[in-house]
């Protein structure tokens, strides 16, 4: 178990350092187009995630196609809010806004599953969003299209989650991963057609740090899960907070004042415990359906 949470940290830790790659292009490529050439290299990891019995096809084909495409879109839509989170936010307020993502999955299991939501949880709910206010503090600070961008970020996320729970237990990893990559690819790809701008050798090099560590981590996530429970590496990518405040302090100049960290704070707290209780309900969920 310890490997596997070790490489659970390591995960994060390599999707934290792709995060800062496309933070460095300082928006001078279009979101769209850096999310496409970060999904086309993330197709590298496929021959690593693809199992003896899986084939090809199973990339874009799934038991429940329409969740599939549910998270195909989520994932785009999603991949290109972060690329724009991070461009005009500093790392660590990205990260906390996007760190929502758990809470909305509380929300939306309530909406779209009819689950019950005991007060604990709901608690949490009302402590991440009162986080979000310390953070924001609207009406004393200037928010602007990352700050929107980071919770529609984490919204998609919840939404991808949610439709995963929805497609069982049994849908394969390779078709799970994929519907990220190419969903991203396609919607990605389609709306840099309309202003598509050659990367310099530079803006190269910052892409591939973006999406082959980017697919890195997805191997290295996958290889945790198998070494250890998912309600022990999922806690992990909390890691991203740390990363994010230190490359933000030392490569782009952030700075943090106290009360952004205590919302940040608040932020992570809530999170953190709806996580661990939204695995508990989807180990439990996964059960009762085979049974």
């Amino acid at each position: 178990m310890f490997k596997g949470v070790l490489l659970g940290f390591t995960a994060f830790a390599a999707f934290a350092i792709s995060d800062a790659f496309v933070k460095s292009l300082r928006g001078g490529l279009p979101a769209y187009e850096a999310v496409f050439f970060g999904a086309a290299l993330g197709l590298s990891a496929l021959p690593f995630i693809k199992g003896p019995g899986d084939r090809w096809r199973d990339v874009v084909l799934a038991q429940r196609q329409w969740l599939w495409l549910v998270r195909a879109a989520a994932s785009a839509t999603g991949s290109i809010a972060a690329v724009v989170a991070f461009t005009a936010l500093p790392m660590a307020e990205a990260f906390a806004l996007i760190f929502l993502l758990p809470i909305f999955v509380t929300i939306l299991s309530v909406l779209v599953l009819k689950e019950h939501v005991g007060w604990r949880r709901w608690s949490a709910v009302v402590a991440g969003f009162a986080g979000v206010l310390v953070v924001l503090r609207p009406g004393f600070r200037v928010l602007g299209i990352g700050h929107l961008a980071a919770i529609v970020c984490g919204l998609s996320g919840a939404i991808s989650m949610v439709a995963l729970r929805l497609s069982g237990a049994h849908e394969k990893r390779v078709t799970l991963y994929g519907a990220g990559v190419v969903g991203s690819m396609l919607v990605a790809g389609l709306l840099m057609l309309a202003d598509f701008r050659w990367p310099s050798l530079a803006q190269w090099g910052l892409l591939a740090g973006y999406g082959l560590l980017a697919a890195l981590a997805g191997v290295l996530l996958m290889l945790a899960t198998q070494l250890a429970h998912a309600n022990r590496v999922a806690p992990t990518q909390y890691s991203q907070m740390l990363w994010a405040i230190g490359f933000g302090y030392w490569l782009f100049g952030d700075r943090l004042d106290w009360p952004m960290l205590i919302g940040i704070v608040m932020i992570l707290g809530a999170g953190l415990f709806t996580l661990v209780r939204e695995e508990q309900k989807t180990r439990w969920w996964r059960r009762t359906r085979m049974m």
